[in-house]
Parts: structure tokens; C-alpha cells; sequence
């Protein structure tokens, strides 16, 4: 099917912007798309690998109702980093269509979004603007599910899982439109959400599956290639062959560590192959990185100096910063390999002219070494072939001998795609969510309950509806005995409590005990391990030394002095909880990074969680109607990482940790002393005027 013939079925606009880019002609999984009503409104699950076109499939959905019907289109991924890169492309595409996006703050409404046409959300963010009364659903025409095939995830699914039946009921007009990765049991899906299945295995780069063994490449029984280099290590001479190639590769390992480690070992290899003008453009991105934060870490140092040589490593342990440096430096060819962790392989389009996942084996502390799934090695692989750049993709295991390499070619290449399962049936997952359809009103009756979940995919796999009644029998008996719901005949509704725990998005549990420490807080750490000790802030900090001896102090906060279990283990968000008190003594960032066993990225996702989780203890102590000025003050000093005695200051703007340190130390120690004479002298000796013009120009805006 060619473009010209979307004619009188897409919007001009539409049609004239897809033609812009090029595209004459659709793949086959959009045309089957339009063949199967698409554009007529019918509910639609979209299962094909990676860069087969499915973007463009639901670009079509969301133009036709925007410009032709005059209703929203709104699109919800999974992860954020997914949903920001498909808000700047729409963006891009489309300048003349009002765009938005929201990832941010769960508990707010969002009262904006109502003037937009098209609004990009995770699947928190809108599961979260529902439980605060969103009143906009009404009008929208289309909802774009990407990443449908995560219902299989632990952590994410069961949200996804229970946004997608809830709108079933809630804005039952809109159409549907499901996107996934290739899945075993696409048709099952799509039969639980009432829509047309689009199966395919196209790919616009065709893809070549093998296993790396004795340096060559085993393609299948009767095939094999050698591999160009002479590298002993095996990704290694995969990365001497695809440079040879002028290609670019991406190496996925198991865990942090060996990411960087492999990095390491590649830089070496691929910084011989660089020219000199590469190395030159190398260094400045070189700096870049390592300036990220205020001050270098050690971790930021060793990535500046692999970047330099055309390699870097990529996990959750890096700055949003460095991840997009790195990820744009990819995409424009200045960085040559990325050894990463999976988490790649999901969310953002990376794509390489080969990948190479050296492990197919991930340990874990309560299962030991267990082989990654085959859909998860599927979804690494589908990053391998660059549409416009590549004839083909190569994606590569590794093996040690021949017998292994049988094994991995009968596990990961021969074996078909895994049904993904429901994973809501789960009594934590399941609390917070049951909260919040009691809490919006939603539904108040244990039986409508037991029939929305019923609805579920949970429900439409498994008809245990015995099952799901105990769960939810035992949970409505636990949030009604912590006072976060109350019973009125047959039906519940939420208590004041109930309310504001629900729409600040935290768990039940975790709500339950900031309920109960917040009288306990005296000091603190106490107050900082009431925020750490919730499942919010995990994975926690490694238990230090410190924590262990200090522990015992705080035994009068967990619910039950003598079981040390009750909470979670409570030596690891204790020593969490120490953390965060070196980071607001002004401990530097490299100084906790070693203490504490964490990573840039983890030190400020941590940080990240902390604000929330203070600023929901102070809304609970609100309605306890208990002091909160150690949480308030607790809040602010974690945002900067201050002591206490840099309160004033912090106040004026341009002033942060460290020039606050700096006017504390010359002896301006609160703002009214920016009043005295000389004092805009000090400042231009310390920041220079330009700054120091901003800062005393606020002075007259303070009291005393």
C-alpha cells in the first residue's frame, strides 16, 4: 500500500508530513493495520519487531482524531525516557498540533492538559491523574499503549495492567491502540482487549541470529563465518569486526559492574581504530561528561575516559545528562560501542548494526543464577539493523564451546516467543490500587470489585475468581483496620487519611508507617528513616558498619522492638537513612558513592524519592494535625544538601550548596546580613558581579 492512496482516509496534514519523511510506501503491519480498520475506529494490538513501523501506525490513529474528529489522543509508555523521545518526535513532526507531556509530580491533576491536543503520560502519571478526578477522558479519541508486552513485568505490568481495564469502563468510546514487541501470545491478548490482532515478523533490516564460539560465528546447523579481528575475548573480536565494517555495536551485559568493566576492555580496542578528528570531537564530549556533576566522581572520570577513546557504558547508575550525551553521540556515530545493561534494550530507539549479549545468565540474592527469559534476549536483539544505514543487523551470542553454543541456538534463536502472564494476582501490587478505587469513588463494593478484576488480563487468564475474592477480602480487611477506608453497609468509602495516601501514590503499607513514626520522629535520622524505611526507596543503600552499630537506637520506631523482620529488613533503609544524613551534612557526592556502594544515578534517584517521601510525610502529619517543621526543614536540605544552618540563604536564587557554603564562610550568614555594608562587596569577590548583582538584587523582596 503507497501513501498517496491514504487520500480521503487520513487528514492532508497527516499525509503530507509522512510523505516529507520519505515514506512512499507503508511495511506490511501498517497496511494490515488499515486493512483491519485502523482507521475506522476498531481497537487494535500491534505485535511486530522493533522498527517494522508501529510509531507510525499510531501516529495515523492520533492525527485522524485530532484534526478530523476534534478529540485528544494520548500516549502512555511504560518508562519515561520512552514517553519523553515520542513527545520531541510528534513534536518535530508536527508543529502545527498543540503537544504536551507529563511524567512528573503524582500528586497533581494536571488541570493544563486540558488545552492540548496530544498528551504523552507514563502509565503512573495517568493511573494518577485519574485517582485526582480527571476530567478530560470524555474527550479523548484515541489511546496509544506502547510496550504492551511489559504486562509481563513484576513491577510495571500490574499498573498498566489495571490503567488499561479501568479505561475500558471510563472512556469506553475511545479507540485502543496496543503496541508490542514480538509476544507468544498475541492473539490472547488481543482477544482480552476486544481488538483486531496485527501479527508480523517483518523487519526492514533483515536480521542474522548466530552464536560467537572459537572466533567464528555459527549461523544455524550447516553455516558459519569468521569473524574479522584477533582478539582472544569474544565481544571483543566482535567489536575489531564491526569496526572493520565501519559499523557500531552495542554489547549488553548483566549487571553495572560488568558493563563498565566491558567498556573498559573496548576502549582499548576501539580507540586504536579512531582518526584524529574523531578523537578531537571525542574529547569535548569527553568533558561534557565528566562535568556533569558539580564535582567529578569517580565513575564520572572513567566514562569521560572511555568516551574519549569512542566506547561508554550506559546503566541506571548515570545522570539523565550523561545518558543523552551519550545516547545522541551514538546516534550521530561519534561513539562506536555502548556496553550496557538490559535495561537498553527497552525504551528508547537505539538501534546498532550489531548487538552482542554477552550474558544470558543474571544472578539473583533469593534465586542464585537464573537464564534471562527469551523474550528479553528477543527485545535485545531487536536493536540490531538501523533502518537507512543498514542491509542487515547481526545479533550475537556468546559461547564457550560448541555444546553451549547448541544449547543457546535451541534456547534463544530456534525457540519461539514466551506468553507473557498477568502478574497483578500479587496482595502488595494489588493494595494500593484497590485504595484508589475506593478513594475516587471508582468502585466501593467488594462484589463490583471482584468484577473488575474479573475484567483484568489476571481475570481473562486465569477465571480463578475464588482466588481473587480471598485477596481482596484480605486487603479490604487491612486498609479498613489501618482507618484508610471505612464501611457503610455494603459499600466503603475512603477516609480523609485513605484519600490523601491515595493520591500521593505511595503504598499502603508504606503510608502506614509514616503514620506511625511520625510521632516517633525526634530527631533527624529518625525522621529521615521514617522516609527510607518504605518500599518506595528501594533498592537501598549496602549496610555500613555505621548502621549496624547505630541500628539498636532506633529499635522503639518499628512496629514490634523484638522482630527485626517487620520492616523490611531494617539495617539496609537505615543505612539509607545514614546516607542521606552525610548528604545534607554536606558530605560531597563522591564521599557517598564509596561509603554507601551507589552510583551517581542511584545517589539522585534516591534523592529524587526522598523529596517525594517528605513531602508526603508532611500531608499526613497535616491531617494527623502533628507538628511537621523537622519534615519541612528535612525537605529543603535534602533538596540542596545542606546543614541546617544554610536555611536562610538557600532562599535566594542563583545561591545552591555550595555558593550558600561560601557566603556562610565570609560571614554572611543570613540574607538580612546582605544588608550591611560592604556586603555586595564580599559577594563580587566570591561570584563576581554579574552573579552577585542577581543575588543582592533580591536582598529588598526578604523580610527581616
Amino acid at each position: 500500500m503507497k501513501t498517496s492512496d491514504l487520500e480521503r482516509k487520513l487528514p492532508a496534514e497527516a499525509i503530507e508530513s509522512i510523505s516529507k519523511r520519505g515514506i512512499a510506501e507503508l511495511t506490511p503491519p501498517q497496511a494490515m493495520s488499515i486493512e483491519k480498520g485502523l482507521l475506522s475506529g476498531k481497537h487494535m494490538l500491534v505485535a511486530a519487531p522493533t522498527a517494522s513501523g508501529k510509531t507510525l501506525i499510531a501516529e495515523m490513529a492520533m492525527l485522524k482524531a485530532v484534526i478530523w474528529e476534534r478529540r485528544k489522543a494520548v500516549y502512555v509508555a511504560p518508562m519515561r525516557a520512552l514517553v519523553t523521545e515520542k513527545f520531541n518526535d510528534l513534536k518535530k513532526d508536527y508543529p502545527y498540533l498543540k503537544v504536551a507531556m507529563s511524567i512528573g509530580d503524582l500528586d497533581s491533576l494536571d488541570e493544563w492538559l486540558d488545552k492540548y491536543d496530544v498528551v504523552f503520560v507514563s502509565t503512573e502519571k495517568l493511573d494518577s491523574l485519574i485517582r485526582h478526578g480527571l476530567d478530560w477522558l470524555d474527550s479523548v479519541g484515541v489511546f496509544i499503549f506502547d510496550e504492551v508486552h511489559m504486562l509481563d513485568d513484576v513491577s510495571r505490568g500490574p499498573t498498566l495492567e489495571i490503567l488499561m481495564t479501568k479505561l475500558k469502563r471510563l472512556s469506553p468510546h475511545a479507540q485502543v491502540i496496543a503496541l508490542s514487541a514480538t509476544i507468544g501470545n498475541a492473539k490472547e491478548i488481543s482477544k482480552w482487549l476486544g481488538a483486531e490482532l496485527v501479527a508480523s515478523d517483518y523487519r526492514p533490516v533483515p536480521l542474522r541470529k548466530g552464536i560467537i564460539v572459537d572466533g567464528k560465528i555459527l549461523l544455524g546447523k550447516d553455516e558459519e563465518e569468521r569473524l574479522g579481528g584477533s582478539n582472544r575475548i569474544a565481544e571483543l573480536r566482535a567489536t575489531e569486526d564491526t569496526l572493520q565494517r565501519g559499523k557500531q555495536l552495542i554489547i549488553f551485559y548483566a549487571t553495572r559492574r560488568n558493563a563498565e568493566s566491558g567498556a573498559e576492555k573496548a576502549a582499548a580496542v576501539v580507540g586504536k581504530a579512531l582518526k584524529p578528528e574523531e578523537k578531537e570531537s571525542l574529547k569535548k564530549l569527553s568533558e561534557e561528561i565528566l562535568n556533569a556533576l558539580d564535582k567529578p566522581t569517580l565513575q564520572c572520570e572513567r566514562l569521560a575516559r572511555q568516551v574519549e577513546n569512542g566506547v561508554a557504558f550506559h546503566h541506571s547508575g548515570l545522570v539523565n545528562k550523561q545518558r543523552n550525551l551519550i545516547e545522541e553521540a551514538f546516534r550521530d556515530g561519534r561513539l562506536k560501542a555502548i556496553c550496557a545493561t538490559t535495561t537498553l534494550g527497552y525504551g528508547v530507539n537505539l538501534p546498532a548494526h550489531t548487538v552482542v549479549v554477552r550474558d544470558t545468565s543474571r544472578y539473583s540474592g533469593e534465586e542464585g543464577s537464573q537464564k534471562i527469559g527469551v523474550n528479553e534476549v528477543l527485545q535485545l536483539f531487536g536493536r540490531a539493523g538501523r533502518p537507512k544505514y543498514d542491509k542487515e543487523g547481526r545479533a550475537l551470542l556468546i559461547a564457550k564451546s560448541v555444546d553451549e553454543a547448541d544449547f543457546l541456538q535451541k534456547m534463544y534463536i530456534d525457540s519461539k516467543p514466551e506468553e507473557i502472564t498477568s502478574k497483578l494476582g500479587v496482595l502488595p501490587v494489588l493494595r494500593t490500587h484497590i485504595l484508589a478505587f475506593v478513594a475516587s469513588g471508582f468502585l466501593t463494593r467488594s462484589d463490583s470489585m471482584l468484577g473488575f478484576l474479573s475484567e483484568t488480563f489476571y481475570g481473562f487468564q486465569y477465571s480463578d475468581r475464588g482466588g481473587i475474592a480471598q485477596i481482596l477480602d484480605d486487603i479490604l480487611a487491612e486498609l479498613e483496620e489501618w482507618k484508610f477506608v471505612e464501611r457503610n453497609g455494603g459499600a466503603y468509602r475512603a477516609t480523609k487519611i485513605g484519600a490523601k495516601v491515595s493520591e500521593l501514590y505511595i503504598d499502603p503499607v508504606s503510608a502506614k508507617w509514616i503514620l506511625d513514626s511520625i510521632p516517633k520522629v525526634d530527631d533527624e535520622v529518625s525522621g529521615l528513616f521514617m522516609m527510607t524505611n518504605t518500599q518506595e526507596m528501594r533498592p537501598y543503600s549496602k549496610v555500613t558498619e555505621e548502621a549496624e552499630l547505630e541500628m539498636h537506637k532506633y529499635y522503639p520506631m518499628l512496629k514490634q522492638p523484638g522482630d527485626l523482620e517487620s520492616y523490611y529488613e531494617p539495617e539496609r533503609p537505615f543505612s539509607t537513612a545514614l546516607m542521606l544524613r552525610d548528604w545534607i551534612s554536606e558530605r560531597s557526592e563522591a564521599e557517598l558513592l564509596k561509603k554507601y556502594g551507589e552510583t551517581p544515578g542511584s545517589l539522585y534517584t534516591k534523592l529524587s524519592n526522598a523529596d517525594w517521601l517528605a513531602y508526603s510525610s508532611m500531608e499526613l502529619a497535616k491531617l494527623m494535625k502533628a507538628r511537621y517543621t523537622t519534615l519541612l526543614e528535612l525537605r529543603v536540605r535534602l533538596r540542596y544538601g545542606i546543614k541546617k544552618e544554610l536555611l536562610d540563604l538557600i532562599r535566594l536564587e542563583q545561591v545552591g550548596r555550595v555558593r550558600a557554603r561560601m557566603m556562610y564562610a565570609a560571614g554572611i550568614t543570613k540574607v538580612s546580613e546582605l544588608r550591611k555594608e560592604g556586603a555586595e562587596q564580599k559577594l563580587e569577590r566570591l561570584f563576581g558581579k554579574e552573579i552577585a548583582k542577581k543575588i543582592y538584587g533580591q536582598v529588598a523582596a526578604f523580610a527581616d
